[in-house]
């Protein structure tokens, strides 16, 4: 396997020493460092039903996306949004509340592709419609996002409608310009002590560069669930277009420093997984914690199917029983966290059944050994990763600013026809926060992979190298 240059490496990983801890603080919300926004400032409780929209409250934001994509050996690409999304929560009364979030993402003409070219588009294709774009010849996005009852009865809320919903199979991903939204009800739970017990029954599904909602499994071009993991032997000819995933989902605190969760979700007739994890916290000394965690998930073929459905991108050859979704994956990582500094070892590996189907945006190797825009959950893939962050503000050294790096290498099985060829990736954020309101944040990526792989056919892999570039600006308002 080739590797980056080996000084460049090390140098990048002593210098940028998991997470990075310089978050954004508003007056009204706290954007989080994987991007979720966790709301402060709240409505006041409404006494009668006017007071329902006049103590109601807007938490505006302004935000930008650019990206550029660098192939070895072939066209570039690239995109750009530039939107806003407005929430409005209104009062609750007597633990009855609503929210609406609206949503645009505008793409200016003289940073974009072009219309027939807008299928290449890699890691900005979130900022526009492909489907939209393909059918209409419009560029850009609007809609409503977000748009739900909420009752909050003791420490159990209950919401109805189209919601954002954070769970081991599930996120939002608000990384782009709209976030990924989930059209159900859901339950949350924190009324047992130290215990949180989650469900979700989840009818539809609206992902990021969607504008109107879709099947939670189903692919049907850029109709339905086209997400880049989604399992595209699931079409809706053999699954139909009206599946529900269900989430159940139970974390305990119970014992001193150990954290665990289990996790079960269900497409009925198509899949269903049970994920168990556990961290677990050991203090050394005053300033320093190591914690070992570790994530095993099992897989399970509810679809019994008389066609092949192992691999993700529908390439079947290397499989040792294409037509099962029978499936594991565990993996293992240890923090070390020293006041500003982080530091993260991490392993996974997919077991030589069939991929890992996860088209919920949430990545089963996530938080493990997962790099920017990377899916390692290919069946009999192996993944090292070392990752590294330095908090300069917490340091007391730069107000604002935080740095991070993973280098990770991906060793997929060489004969499968459907996986990509083994690679190195090395992927660097910059963050900088501009007073309580503005965040600036780069990110970069450069994926060096083999170019001399041969799969099970005698046939050569590609060359999937690139260098990736984002930009990203957020301001509350």
């Amino acid at each position: 396997m080739k590797k980056f240059n080996l000084s460049l490496t090390i140098s990048s990983l002593l210098l940028l020493t998991s997470s990075l801890h310089a978050t954004l603080k508003s007056d009204k919300v706290i954007l989080k460092d994987n991007m979720q926004v966790q709301y402060t400032k709240k409505a006041k409780p409404a006494t009668n039903v006017s007071e329902i929209f006049s103590n109601g409250m807007f938490y505006g934001r302004l935000r930008t996306n650019t990206f550029y994509w660098a192939w070895d050996n072939k066209e570039n690409n690239n995109a750009m949004g530039i939107g806003a999304s407005l929430i409005y929560k209104t009062a609750p009364l007597n633990g009855i509340s609503m929210t609406l979030g609206g949503y645009t993402s505008q793409n200016p003409a003289w940073y974009r592709m072009e219309a027939v070219d807008a299928g290449s588009v890699k890691a900005g294709k979130d900022t526009f419609s492909r489907y939209k774009l393909s059918t209409s010849g419009d560029y850009g996005m609007t809609l409503l996002g977000q748009a739900y009852i909420q009752a909050d009865v003791a420490k159990t809320t209950i919401k109805v409608g189209r919601f954002l919903y954070e769970s081991t199979f599930t996120k939002s991903n608000d990384t782009k310009m709209i976030p990924n939204t989930f059209d159900g009800v859901s339950v949350t739970s924190k009324d047992i002590d130290k215990t949180t017990l989650s469900l979700a029954y989840i009818v539809r599904q609206k992902l990021r560069d969607h504008t109107t909602s879709h099947d939670v499994i189903a692919v049907d071009g850029w109709t339905q669930n086209d997400d880049s993991a989604s399992n595209k032997n699931l079409t809706v000819d053999r699954v139909g277009d009206n599946n529900q995933l269900i989430v159940a989902s139970v974390t305990n605190k119970s014992i001193k420093n150990l954290k665990t969760t289990v996790s079960y979700m269900v497409v009925p007739n198509i899949v269903s997984n049970l994920t168990l994890e556990a961290h677990y916290s050991i203090k050394i000394g005053d300033n320093l914690k190591v914690i070992p965690g570790i994530r095993y998930m099992n897989q399970f073929d509810n679809l019994n199917a008389n066609y092949n459905v192992a691999n993700l991108k529908a390439k079947h050859d290397g499989y040792n029983n294409p037509t099962s979704l029978e499936s594991y994956l565990i993996a293992t990582r240890i923090d070390i966290k020293s006041g500003a500094f982080m530091g993260r070892l991490g392993y996974s590996y997919i077991g030589d059944k069939a991929d890992i189907v996860s088209p919920w945006r949430s990545f089963p190797t996530g938080g493990f050994t997962r790099a920017m825009g990377q899916y390692n959950w290919y069946a009999n893939t192996k993944t090292y990763m070392i990752r590294a962050g330095y908090d300069f503000d917490k340091a007391n050294l730069l107000d604002g600013f935080s740095l991070m790096a993973r280098y990770a290498i991906q060793d997929f099985d060489d004969k499968k026809t459907g996986v990509p060829s083994d690679n190195n990736i090395l992927h660097i954020d910059a963050r900088q926060n501009i007073g309580n309101d503005l965040q600036l944040k780069v990110r970069v990526g450069f994926n060096k992979a083999d170019n001399d792989t041969i799969d099970i056919n005698g046939d050569g892999k590609k060359d999937w190298s690139y260098n990736e570039y984002r930009v990203e600006l957020n301001y509350f308002y």
